[in-house]
């Protein structure tokens, strides 16, 4: 699992060497979470976690007049996010952890957005009453988290490949999992001051490869996003032939019509401001 030193590292920079495959890997959900971020108008919109940016340009898409504002903690995926946005006025990106972070010019959201970015915070009641000062009267909270790994095959039939961890994980520390809990999603965000808090089941097909070889695709994507990478990183030569052997033949298995995918589930989460 990764925390937050190491998006500001080598995680961030992988995650943005490969932008195109990580915004892949989510073109089945995507749609489906912008929708619901813009069932409501929104004129000034926060996306925590933002990433390499794709949910600031469709959020930008959908409503030209917005203001956007993105923040991240990793320099690398923002410097990919400004490229992808250059020319767009309406489009700032900020360095800065959002648990801490303050409007410029004190400029309250109208919707604060994150696709999977706001599982990494230390102190999660902390983040979301700060995330709450600065939200305008009215302002809603949408976001999306991963449910519990039961729902996730995607990552549990690649975890099937790896050694076993030493210890047995905290599953509440910050990580891809640590909102798999409804219970306590719903006790974080009553406890920042949120409410008319919902959560929303969506499953997904979490594409892994595609194109004219979907499978080394694959192969190339698990090396270098998710559970597998840092292990693979740190592998001796056998271990990582073992290990590549095994992810290769999930691949050949979850590879239907030239794709490579493999469930995932997700909440859909959306507060509002009291």
């Amino acid at each position: 699992m990764s925390d937050i030193d190491e998006w500001r590292g080598k995680v961030g920079e992988s995650w943005a060497r490969e932008w195109q495959r990580t915004d892949r890997s989510f073109s089945n959900f995507t749609d489906t979470l912008i929708d619901a971020m813009a069932a409501e108008p929104y004129s000034n919109v926060l996306d925590v976690g933002c990433g390499a940016g794709e949910v600031s340009l469709r959020l930008a898409d959908r409503e030209p007049e917005a203001c956007i504002c993105g923040v991240d903690i990793s320099s690398a995926l923002l410097e990919t996010a400004r490229q992808r946005s250059a020319g767009r006025a309406n489009i700032q990106f900020y360095l800065a952890n959002a648990a801490q972070w303050q409007p410029e010019g004190g400029t309250a959201p109208d919707l604060i957005a994150s696709r999977h970015g706001v599982m990494f915070f230390d102190d999660p009641i902390a983040a979301f009453t700060n995330l709450r000062a600065m939200a305008a009267f009215g302002a809603r909270l949408v976001f999306s988290c991963f449910r519990s790994l039961k729902f996730n095959p995607f990552f549990t039939e690649i975890g099937t490949t790896l050694p076993p961890p030493e210890t047995t994980p905290d599953p509440h520390a910050p990580g891809p999992f640590a909102f798999a809990d409804q219970a306590r999603v719903r006790s974080i965000l009553a406890g920042a001051g949120w409410r008319d808090i919902t959560f929303e089941p969506v499953d997904f097909q979490m594409v892994a490869g595609k194109g004219t070889d979907p499978v080394a695709e694959a192969l190339e994507y698990f090396q270098r996003i998710g559970p597998a990478a840092r292990i693979l990183r740190e592998a001796d030569d056998a271990q990582r032939g073992a290990i590549l052997t095994r992810i290769e033949d999930i691949a050949l298995r979850n590879c239907v019509d030239g794709v490579v995918s493999m469930q995932a589930g997700v909440w859909i989460v959306r507060a509002r401001v009291a």
